[in-house]
Parts: C-alpha cells; sequence; structure tokens
C-alpha cells in the first residue's frame, strides 16, 4: 500500500512557485528547489515528476491563484469598464510591492520559452488568450451597456490592452517606477474611453 504523502501539497507549490518566479526555470536549481519546500530531491520528484514536470504544476498553481481568481472576482463584482481598470490597477499595486522586483510569471515563462518546445508555448500562449478573452469579453459589455463608446473593436480593444499588460510586466521586472508604470497603463485606458485608474498607488 503507497505511504500517504507527510506534506501539504499546496504549501509545496506555493514554495516552488516562488522559487521559479524569483530565479526563472532554467536558473532554479534543484538545490533551490529542495531548500524552498523544505523537501528532499526523491521526494519532490517522486510527488511531482521532473524540475519541468515540477514547474508546470507550479505555474498552473500561480495562475490559479492569481491571474484567474482576479479574472474571475472581477467579472462577478464590478461593471465591465471598471473591471479592466482594477485589472490593471491591481497588477499595478501587487508589482510595486513586490522588492523582489518578479514581474509576472507567466510573462516570464513567455520569455524564457525557446522553438523547440512547442508544447511549453502553446501552453503559454493559451493562458494569454484567456487573459485576451476577458478583455474582450469586458470591452464588448462596456460598450454594450453604455459605459463606454467605442473608438476600436474590442478584438483590436483587446489586444491592445493585452500587449499594454505583457510590457508593463517586462518592465517590472526591470525598472517598476510608479511614474513609468502607469505612463503605460493611463494612455491605454483613456484611449479606450475607460475609466481612470485610482488617483493613489503604493509607493506613489
Amino acid at each position: 500500500m503507497a505511504r500517504p504523502r507527510e506534506f501539504d501539497e499546496h504549501e509545496v507549490l506555493e514554495a516552488a512557485s516562488a522559487a521559479f518566479w524569483t530565479k526563472g526555470y532554467e536558473a532554479t536549481s534543484t538545490r533551490d528547489l529542495v531548500k524552498s519546500t523544505g523537501l528532499t530531491q526523491p521526494s519532490l520528484y517522486n510527488a511531482f515528476g521532473d524540475k519541468r514536470a515540477l514547474y508546470l504544476r507550479a505555474l498552473e498553481h500561480y495562475l490559479e491563484h492569481t491571474l484567474r481568481e482576479r479574472i474571475s472576482r472581477l467579472e462577478r463584482t464590478v461593471s465591465p469598464a471598471q473591471g479592466v481598470t482594477l485589472f490593471f490597477h491591481e497588477i499595478l499595486e501587487r508589482t510595486l510591492a513586490d522588492p523582489g522586483k518578479r514581474g509576472c510569471m507567466l510573462v516570464n515563462s513567455a520569455l524564457e520559452t525557446t522553438s523547440d518546445d512547442e508544447a511549453f508555448r502553446e501552453i503559454v500562449a493559451t493562458e494569454f488568450a484567456e487573459v485576451r478573452a476577458f478583455f474582450y469579453r469586458r470591452m464588448v459589455a462596456a460598450s454594450e451597456n453604455g459605459e463606454i463608446t467605442a473608438v476600436v473593436s474590442a478584438d483590436d480593444a483587446a489586444t491592445h490592452l493585452l500587449a499594454t499588460l505583457i510590457g508593463v510586466r517586462v518592465l517590472a521586472r526591470v525598472d517598476p517606477q510608479p511614474a513609468l508604470l502607469i505612463g503605460a497603463i493611463a494612455p491605454a485606458l483613456l484611449l479606450l474611453g475607460l475609466p481612470a485608474l485610482p488617483a493613489k498607488h503604493t509607493n506613489v
């Protein structure tokens, strides 16, 4: 009979996500993962597979508790136009409050993908498509309920918002200055007739 696992899977994935998020896939060593999770290498890989399999589980865990949670919550709790603005506001707040300048684990993963790992590229592309779909749904709904007057198609607006998000997340890795990040987000919202960012931000 198999022995029951003697660790909390959620806690282990949180720790593994933090390690990968901080250093990236390639730079994170097995020693780093052992140190961060508190498990031995055999226990870690017996439970989750090899390093790549663990990374994919850690990325899925990260997405489920950050990006997907935010999308689901904002679609349930605020108006469509406010949902887009608050999405960027929360991204900005998290970025400015992060002393490690880690950016976004998904975007960081995209920057690490190689041409010979088609399966991994498809995973990242699928997640980007989900974010774009959120923007698309919100822009369509905001136009239909009269919150905004559409100046471009919802399709183009969604693509523009996704590109803005990715750009902000890359900037957050190298120069997360409030004025710089706000300067990237605010014009995109203004151009599309969306509500402005709240006036106060962390560290501003």
